[in-house]
Order: C-alpha cells, then sequence, then structure tokens
C-alpha cells in the first residue's frame, strides 16, 4: 500500500512529467547560446571589421591559451587579437548591460535638469566643475608638446650616438656610462621635474594637471623601453662583430610613441584598413564618459560632501561617509576602465592599425588579487614584469622572487602616489597605505589557488570598500583645504591617533557656514 500511495503521488504531482521535458529544453537553450557565443567571438559581422582583420591563427591560438607569455629572453608577443569588450558586446546579454548604464547616465541628466529647474525655475546647462577641472588646458597643451617633441628627439639621439660610437670606442665601458648618465638626466630632470614644475608653478586645476602628469609617466615609460630593448641588439651585434648596427628608424620610434603599449618592438602586426566609425564611436564614449563622472559628481558626491559640514566630525560621520562613498567609487572606476582602458586605447589602436588589442583581460573574474593585478591593466604590468620584474631576478638571480614582487608593489605604490598627490595638490597618503601594505597583503593571501566563487565576492567587496575609503579621504581633504585656511596642520583634515577630526578654525568656519 505505501508503494502504491508513493506511486499515485507520484502520477499526482505534475512537476514529474514536465521535469525531463524542461530540463531537455533548458539544455538546449543553454547549448545554442553558447554555440552562439563562441561563434561571434569568432568573427565580426559584416557591417564592421572583416573577418581576416582579427582572426587569430591556429598556431597563435596556443599561444592565447598560455596568455601569451613569452621566454623572458623573447619578450612579449603581439599577434592580432580584438579587446576583450569588443567581443562581449556582440552578445545581446551583456550589451543590455551597457545599455542600463546608458540608461543610469539619462537618469543622472534628467534629475540634474528637474532639479535645477525646481531651484531656479529655468533649465541650467552650466558645467562648472567641468570648465573648472579642464581650466588653463592651453598651458597643459604646450607642455605636452615640450614633453612629446624632448622625448622622441634626445633619447633616440642619445642611442643613436651610443650605437655608432661603442664599437669604434677605445673604452666600450666609459662611453656606454657617460651616455647612460646623460639618458638618465634627461629621464629625472627634463621629463621627471620639469612637467612637475609646470604644473605647480601655473597652478593648473585637477583634470589639466592628470594630463601632464599621466603623459609625463608614459614617456618616462616609453623612452626606457626603447633603450632597454635595443640595448641589447647593439652588443650582440658587437660581439658578433656584425658590420650592421641595428639602430631603429625615426619612423619606428615615432610609431612607438604613439601606439597604445609600453613594450618597444621594431614592427606590429597590423590590421589592414581603418575603421573611421569605429574610431569616432570610441572618442564619443570618452566624452560620454567624462560627462558621466561630471553628474556622479554633481548627484552623489556633492550632496554627500555638502551636507558633512553641517555637523561635528566624527568617527560616526566618517563611517557613513565611507559606505556613502562606495556606489560613486565604484562607478567610477568602471568609468576610467571603459573610458581608458577600451575606448582611448582602441580609439588610437584602430588610426594606428596597431593589431593586438589585448590592453586587459577578465578581470572582473577574478578569484584572486594576484589575478586582478595582472589582467586590470595588462598594458602597464606588461612593462611592470619585463622591465621591473624580470629585470631584478635577472639581476639578484632568481632566488629573490618574493623581494622582487615587494619591489614591484613599492615602485607601482609610489608612482600612484606620487600622481595623486601632484594631481590635487597635496599629499595624503591613503591610497599608498591600500596599495602598499593592503593589496600586498592580499596579493599573498588571496592568491592564485583560491578558485572558488566566493572568492570572486570577497575580491569585489574588498573593491568597493577600498574605493569608498579613497574617494572619501580625499574628498574630505581636499574640503578641509578649500575651506579650512590652516598653516600649520597637514594633512588638513587632521589625523589624530586613530581617529581623523577637523581642527577647530575648521569646525568654528562651518558652524558658522
Amino acid at each position: 500500500p505505501s508503494l502504491q500511495h508513493k506511486s499515485k503521488s507520484q502520477n499526482q504531482n505534475p512537476w514529474n512529467e514536465l521535469k525531463p521535458f524542461f530540463m531537455k529544453e533548458v539544455g538546449s537553450h543553454f547549448d545554442d547560446f553558447v554555440t552562439s557565443l563562441i561563434e561571434k567571438s569568432a568573427s565580426l559581422d559584416n557591417g564592421g571589421c572583416s573577418i581576416t582583420s582579427f582572426s587569430v591563427l591556429e598556431g597563435e591560438s596556443n599561444h592565447r591559451a598560455k596568455d601569451l607569455r613569452a621566454p623572458p629572453e623573447h619578450g612579449k608577443i603581439f599577434v592580432v587579437r580584438r579587446s576583450l569588450l569588443d567581443e562581449l558586446f556582440e552578445v545581446d546579454h551583456i550589451r543590455t548591460i551597457y545599455h542600463m548604464f546608458i540608461a543610469l547616465l539619462i537618469l543622472f541628466i534628467l534629475s540634474t535638469l528637474v532639479v535645477d529647474y525646481i531651484d531656479e525655475g529655468r533649465l541650467v546647462l552650466e558645467f562648472h566643475l567641468m570648465s573648472y577641472a579642464f581650466g588653463k588646458l592651453p598651458v597643459a597643451m604646450w607642455t605636452w608638446w615640450t614633453m612629446f617633441l624632448s622625448t622622441l628627439a634626445v633619447p633616440y639621439f642619445l642611442f643613436q650616438r651610443w650605437a655608432r660610437g661603442y664599437s669604434r670606442s677605445s673604452h666600450p665601458l666609459v662611453h656606454s656610462l657617460f651616455h647612460c648618465f646623460l639618458f638618465m638626466i634627461f629621464q629625472i630632470a627634463v621629463l621627471g621635474l620639469g612637467p612637475t614644475y609646470v604644473v605647480l608653478a601655473y597652478t593648473l586645476p585637477p583634470a589639466s594637471r592628470c594630463i601632464v602628469i599621466l603623459e609625463q609617466i608614459r614617456f618616462i615609460m616609453k623612452a626606457h623601453s626603447f633603450v632597454r630593448e635595443n640595448v641589447p641588439r647593439v652588443l650582440n651585434s658587437a660581439k658578433e662583430k656584425s658590420k650592421t648596427i641595428p639602430i631603429p628608424t625615426v619612423n619606428q620610434y615615432l610609431y612607438f610613441l604613439f601606439a597604445p603599449t609600453l613594450i618597444y618592438r621594431d614592427n606590429y602586426p597590423r590590421t589592414p584598413t581603418v575603421r573611421w566609425g569605429y574610431v569616432a564611436m570610441q572618442f564619443l564614449q570618452v566624452f560620454g564618459c567624462f560627462f558621466y563622472v561630471y553628474y556622479i559628481f554633481e548627484r552623489l558626491c556633492a550632496p554627500l560632501f555638502r551636507n558633512i559640514k553641517q555637523e561635528p566630525f566624527s568617527a560616526r560621520v566618517l563611517v557613513l561617509c565611507v559606505f556613502n562613498s562606495i556606489l560613486p567609487g565604484v562607478l567610477m572606476l568602471l568609468l576610467i576602465f571603459f573610458a581608458f582602458l577600451h575606448c582611448w586605447l582602441n580609439a588610437f589602436a584602430e588610426m594606428l592599425r596597431f593589431g593586438d588589442r589585448m590592453f586587459y583581460k577578465d578581470w572582473w573574474n577574478s578569484t584572486s588579487y594576484s589575478n586582478y593585478y595582472r589582467t586590470w591593466n595588462v598594458v602597464v604590468h606588461d612593462w611592470l614584469y619585463y622591465y621591473a620584474y624580470k629585470d631584478f631576478l635577472w639581476f639578484f638571480t632568481k632566488r629573490f622572487k618574493s623581494a622582487a614582487m615587494l619591489a614591484v608593489f613599492a615602485v607601482s605604490a609610489v608612482v600612484h602616489e606620487y600622481a595623486l598627490a601632484v594631481i590635487l595638490n597635496f599629499f595624503y597618503p591613503v591610497l599608498f597605505v591600500l596599495f602598499m601594505f593592503f593589496g600586498m597583503a592580499f596579493n599573498f593571501i588571496v592568491n592564485d589557488s583560491r578558485k572558488r566563487p566566493i572568492w570572486n565576492v570577497m575580491v569585489w567587496t574588498s573593491l568597493f570598500a577600498g574605493n569608498g575609503v579613497i574617494l572619501c579621504f580625499y574628498s574630505q581633504e581636499w574640503y578641509a583645504r578649500q575651506h579650512c585656511p590652516l598653516k600649520n596642520v597637514s594633512p588638513r583634515s587632521g589625523w589624530s591617533g586613530k581617529v581623523m577630526f577637523l581642527s577647530p578654525e575648521c569646525k568654528a568656519w562651518c558652524r558658522h557656514y
């Protein structure tokens, strides 16, 4: 009877009858979706680039499976391949996320217009924050031209003069040290101190400073790569007593200065044509991201920090500020990634017919911080890997891998903090502490052995929290320096022990305001 009752209950349950059919349909649809995804990722539609422009040969696909990591003596391998987001955006399900961000931007714009209309009684289309941030742009432009022309002329001239005189010199070591000294003087004095002096002397606003400082760092890394890649070729040529000296042409060096890579090669894989519509779309998206960041500051950040002055500063206010800064901080992180690492670099790659578009990998799937650091910004990571990490191991032997990694973290943290300190015009080492200590600790603790999805959740949680802390602390310090005229306290938001307090003068100003 119990078996009859069980059989009867199963027959009365419609799910038991529909379950096999349902699971078969789900499996069929999933297989169709995966097949469609693979087909769309392998080729472009007819309205875009031709299939042969970004097809990867069968032999080259083996390199992709190994992340195209060549032996150190061979350096980075460049192949023709598209950016990951270009492939993913051809899938309707992924492109919907892009549409959601556009819809959010439209809502930000409508919110700003409605609030301005209610407050002012008219539509206010003014961008005070944007015009302030990009103020004194002509000064930034002629500074850039000076950096570009000096980077084009001086390193190439010094290398050419050294290469042609090395084999003929009676004292090749002295000859090499002399030119190395001149090159270091150029890197430190001309490219290092010159742009920084201009930024500080002319008191450029933040966005204009950002242009100068980031380009300063880029030119320094480019010049180093050019010399680092070509000096061993000249030394090997002299060792083999070859009659020809491997000196790149000016056009090859000029192409490298604009190419979206920091690793020098005489030639790169090229695409057959330039899609000018694609270039225009990428630049349009960059400008769209600028306005997106503006509206995030206008609707999410300005009200938050404008209301902070209404109550005395305390630990409670600080904690609430950090958590309220997480959303705008993460949005700006994603926008910076999309605007620069995808749109900006792809636009220049398309104009130059530069074939290797792997400027980033799927960092959003990272389950470890070591993988996140490798995939977030492949362009900078390649430079640090070959010219900092590998050269450190070559100089100090391979027994000091941990020390080499620590040195790379230190260099990266110092450069990041230098850029942020000059751009904001104050030294406030929050980013340095987060990057050098927490980031390095997470790199060793949350390493590549972590594969479970929970670790991806933890990586995203820490990224959310870190960006909230950075936005909150630097914004409050900026606010304090604008409205609290102190001369003897630095930083002016006042670190005292473990809790950050505003000075009595600043509190009095806030109460009066």
